[in-house]
């Protein structure tokens, strides 16, 4: 389709150098019927990507994933940036931010029995 679009045009076509990516490790635990958050900062705009990598006990527990923006000692979470997950190797939280200070939260969705132990990255521009 762009192709089309260009048809007849000499001009070569220019891409916009893509931001450089980081990626954050965070642990921490999560009480129970609780959640708890870290921080980052996205230098500018771009794809975010978060990924529960473990969770445990047990290690095949479902979490709450979320993003927002810190306040009042919370994490304030964006609508729509929130997913029910196990942990894994693969991003289960994506979406598109602006530069700022950000959050990611890790919340108990009434499940757990006892405080879950867990490791989160976020990759971001």
């Amino acid at each position: 389709m762009l192709a089309a679009a260009c048809a007849g045009n000499d001009t070569a076509a220019t891409t916009a150098p893509s931001a450089p990516r980081t990626t954050e490790t965070f642990t921490g635990t999560t009480p129970v019927a609780g959640s708890a958050f870290n921080t980052f900062t996205v230098s500018q705009a771009g794809q975010v990507d978060v990924t529960l990598m473990a969770a445990a006990p047990p290690s095949t527990i479902v979490m709450g994933i979320a993003l927002g923006e810190p306040a009042d000692a919370a994490c304030v979470l964006f609508a729509g940036a929130s997913v029910s997950t196990p942990a894994g190797s693969s991003p289960q939280l994506s979406g598109m931010v602006s530069p700022g200070t950000l959050c990611v939260e890790v919340h108990d969705l009434g499940n757990q029995t006892a405080p879950v132990a867990y490791t989160v990255t976020v990759t971001h521009p």
